[in-house]
C-alpha cells in the first residue's frame, strides 16, 4: 500500500484537521521516511524510544502513536529528541500521531472503544474543547460502583482507584480517557453517576466528593490503548495490511 494513500485515508477518517487540539500534538504525518510502500504498521500509544526501536526491530514500515514527539514545543534537536529523530531517519520510518483526533473518534477512538468494552450503551457526549465535544456517554445495568471498578480492574488489567463520591449504585456513566480528572465537573453537569478516566490531580478528590460523582482512575496509559489497536485492527481490515501493536505500559 503507497505511504500517501495511506496517509491521506488516515486524515480524512480521523478528521485530522477538522479536530481542535493543543498546538503541540501537531496531528498528522510528523516524520517522513524514504518509503513508498507499507506492508507492516506497527501502533504504539507513545512515540518514546522504547518504542520507535521495537518498530524498526520488528520491520514497521509506519509507525502510527496516539502521543507523538513535539510536546515539549518548537526545541533544539538535541537529547531524547535527536536520538528519537535519527532512529526513525536511519530507518527510514514514517511516524504518524492522532492525538484528540483519535480520542473522539467514534469508532476507533479511545473514549469509543473503552466505553464499549465497558458495557456502555453510548448514548452521547459530555465536555468540550474548543467547541469541540470530546467526552462519551452512556448507560449500564444497574451495578454497584465498586462492581464498575472491578469491571474495569479486569478489563485495564491494573488496580483502579475508585473515589466514591457518588452515588452506591450507578447507571450513567461517561468516559474520557487520559489525563482527564480535570473534567469532573462536565461529567457532573451531565448528570453522571461514574465518571471513568486516567488520571487525575489530588483536588480532584474534592471535585467528585463534592460534585456527587464516583470517579475511577484506571491510569493514563492502560486507558489509552484502546484507539491505536483499533486503528490497526480497522487498517488491516480496510487495506489488508499486517499490523502490530507495541506494548510500552508506564504504570500510571
Amino acid at each position: 500500500m503507497d505511504l500517501r494513500t495511506i496517509v491521506t485515508y488516515l486524515d480524512e477518517y480521523l478528521r485530522i484537521r477538522a479536530v481542535p487540539d493543543y498546538p503541540t500534538a501537531l496531528n498528522g504525518l510528523q516524520v517522513d521516511g524514504g518509503r513508498t510502500q507499507v506492508r507492516r504498521v506497527a501502533v504504539a500509544v507513545d512515540a518514546a524510544q522504547a518504542t520507535i526501536d521495537r518498530a524498526v526491530a520488528g520491520g514497521a514500515d509506519l509507525l502510527i502513536v496516539h502521543h507523538g514527539l513535539f510536546w515539549d514545543g518548537n526545541q533544539p534537536v538535541t537529547g531524547r529528541r535527536y536520538r528519537r529523530l535519527k532512529a526513525l531517519l536511519d530507518a527510514d520510518l514514517p511516524l504518524y500521531s492522532a492525538h484528540l483526533p483519535l480520542d473522539v473518534h467514534p469508532e476507533v477512538g479511545n473514549n469509543a472503544v473503552l466505553a464499549r468494552e465497558l458495557g456502555i450503551d453510548i448514548q452521547g457526549t459530555f465536555g468540550e474543547y474548543k467547541g469541540s465535544p470530546v467526552g462519551v456517554w452512556g448507560t449500564v445495568d444497574e451495578m454497584l460502583r465498586e462492581a464498575l471498578a472491578a469491571r474495569l480492574d479486569a478489563l485495564l488489567g491494573v488496580r483502579v482507584k475508585l473515589v466514591p463520591g457518588g452515588p452506591e449504585r450507578v447507571r450513567r456513566v461517561g468516559v474520557i480517557t487520559g489525563g482527564a480528572g480535570g473534567s469532573v465537573a462536565d461529567a457532573v453537569a451531565a448528570g453522571l453517576d461514574a465518571f471513568v478516566t486516567g488520571e487525575g490531580a489530588h483536588h480532584n478528590f474534592f471535585d467528585a466528593e463534592e460534585g456527587g460523582i464516583n470517579l475511577l482512575l484506571g491510569g493514563h496509559y492502560a486507558t489509552e490503548t484502546w484507539g491505536v489497536r483499533a486503528l490497526g485492527k480497522h487498517l488491516e481490515e480496510k487495506f489488508g495490511i499486517e499490523w502490530m501493536f507495541i506494548d510500552h505500559p508506564t504504570g500510571l
